[in-house]
C-alpha cells in the first residue's frame, strides 16, 4: 500500500501508510429509505474566465457525476446548497443544470431527483418586499415545473431581509404552497451553513422558529412531501419529525448524524438529503441496500467511519464543505482536477485536507489508493508539502 508524508499540527510532516480500500456490495435498489444525494458542480479549469466572478462549468463530468449516483441507486437533490447555490452558481447556471439533470435522469427509469428552487436572482436590498420574494420564488417555481421537475423549496436570503415578522413567512410560504401542481419538499437551511439565514421564520431560537414552520406545514400538509432539516442537531430533528402531520416526511439533512436518523427509532425515522452523500456515494448505497434487507448491524457498519469523515468536511465554517465534498470526488477519480467555481478549493486548509485524507483511508472510501496517492501528493506539491 501507497505510503506518504502528510501534515500534522505544529508544522511537522509525517509517514501515512494506506490501507486497503473496502469492498462495497452492489446495491439492489429500491431501499427502504429515500435518499438523495445533494450533488456538488464540476468547473471547467480550462475556461478563459475569472473563477471568483464568472462560473464555468464542466457539465458533461456534472452529469456523469449525476450518473454515478443513480447507477447506486442514490437520488439527486439538484442545484442546491452543494451544488455551489449562492456560493458560484446564480440562477441561470442552476437552471441550466437542472435542464441537463431532468434530461439525463429520463436513462434511469425510476430515477429521483429533486430541483431546488430559491430566490437568489433577486438582488435583496433594505426595500425589497414580500411580494418580490413571492414572485421571484413564483419565477423559480414555474420554471421548474415547466421542466416537469419536483420542487425543493429552498429557504431564502432575501425573505430573511424583507419579513418584518413570523407572519410573513407564513405568507410567503402559503402562497407558493398554493400554487404549486405538486407536492414540495421544504428546504430549512441553518446559518452554521447560510449566515445569512440566521433567524428563519422569524426567530433566532431554533425551537420557536420551528412552531412557525410546523405551522405552515400543518396548514398545507397535501402540498408538503417532506421537510429537510438541516441544522446539525439530532435533538431538534427528532422533535421535528414527531411534530409533522402523518404523511409528511422527515429528510434528514444531519451530516453529524446522519446513521441513526435514517435508521430511526420506535417512533418513526428520518429519509435522507445530504450532501455527505456526494462524498460517500458507494458506502451510503451499500449501507441502505443492506438495512433494506435487514442487516442493521452492516448498516452501522459501513456508516459508523464514515462519520468522523463527515463531520471533518461539514466542521465550521460549514458553508466551506463543498470543498471537501468536491477533493473526495478528485481523490476517487470522479474528476481530472480539484479546481471549483468561486475558487472555493482554497476555502480549507491544507491541514484540513490531509486529516480529510486519512479520515477517506480509515473509512475505506478512497477506492483506488495508488490513483489517491497519487492526488494527494500533487495537491500537497501545490501547498508546499513535499508528499
Amino acid at each position: 500500500m501507497p505510503t506518504l508524508n502528510l501534515p500534522t499540527a505544529g508544522g511537522r510532516v509525517t509517514a501515512y501508510l494506506m490501507q486497503p480500500a473496502r469492498s462495497f456490495r452492489k446495491a439492489e435498489p429500491p431501499f427502504n429509505r429515500i435518499a438523495y444525494a445533494a450533488a456538488h458542480v464540476v468547473a471547467d479549469p480550462l475556461a478563459d474566465r475569472e473563477p471568483w466572478l464568472d462560473a464555468a462549468i464542466d457539465w458533461e463530468t456534472t452529469i456523469a457525476f449525476r450518473r454515478h449516483l443513480w447507477s447506486l441507486g442514490l437520488g439527486v437533490a439538484e442545484a442546491m446548497d452543494t451544488a455551489q447555490r449562492g456560493m458560484g452558481m446564480n440562477w441561470a447556471n442552476s437552471l441550466e443544470l437542472i435542464r441537463r439533470s431532468l434530461d439525463a435522469a429520463k436513462d434511469f427509469p425510476g430515477a429521483l431527483i429533486g430541483c431546488g428552487v430559491g430566490t437568489d436572482h433577486l438582488e435583496a436590498g433594505p426595500g425589497t418586499t414580500v411580494d418580490d420574494v413571492i414572485r421571484a420564488y413564483e419565477e423559480q417555481c414555474e420554471a421548474v415545473e415547466k421542466l416537469g421537475g419536483q420542487i425543493i423549496l429552498m429557504a431564502s436570503r432575501a425573505l430573511v431581509k424583507a419579513a418584518r415578522s413570523p407572519d410573513d413567512y407564513i405568507t410567503v410560504y402559503e402562497h407558493i404552497l398554493n400554487q404549486v401542481h405538486e407536492p414540495v419538499i421544504i428546504h430549512w437551511l441553518g446559518e452554521m451553513f447560510d449566515p445569512a439565514l440566521d433567524g428563519y421564520w422569524g426567530y433566532k431560537d431554533h425551537m420557536t422558529a420551528m412552531d412557525v414552520a410546523i405551522d405552515v406545514i400543518a396548514a398545507n400538509p397535501d402540498k408538503v412531501e417532506g421537510v429537510k432539516i438541516s441544522l446539525l442537531d439530532k435533538n431538534k430533528e427528532i422533535t421535528m419529525r414527531r411534530r409533522l402531520p402523518q404523511g409528511v416526511k422527515m429528510f434528514t439533512g444531519d451530516d453529524f448524524n446522519y446513521a441513526e436518523l435514517i435508521a430511526g427509532d420506535e417512533q418513526g425515522y428520518s429519509d435522507a438529503l445530504l450532501g455527505i452523500f456526494d462524498a460517500i456515494a458507494p458506502a451510503a448505497s451499500a449501507a441502505l441496500d443492506a438495512f433494506t434487507h435487514g442487516n442493521a448491524a452492516l448498516f452501522h457498519d459501513i456508516l459508523a467511519p464514515t462519520v468522523p469523515l463527515s463531520r471533518h468536511i461539514f466542521k465550521a465554517p460549514t458553508r466551506f464543505y463543498k470543498t471537501g465534498v468536491v477533493f473526495m470526488a478528485y481523490l476517487n477519480g470522479l474528476q481530472n482536477h480539484f479546481s471549483m467555481i468561486g475558487g472555493q478549493e482554497s476555502a480549507r486548509s491544507t491541514l484540513h485536507l490531509a486529516e480529510l485524507f486519512r479520515l477517506a483511508d480509515a473509512a475505506g472510501l478512497l477506492l483506488d489508493p495508488e490513483l489517491a496517492a497519487s492526488r494527494m501528493r500533487a495537491t500537497m506539491a501545490v501547498r508546499g508539502v513535499d508528499a
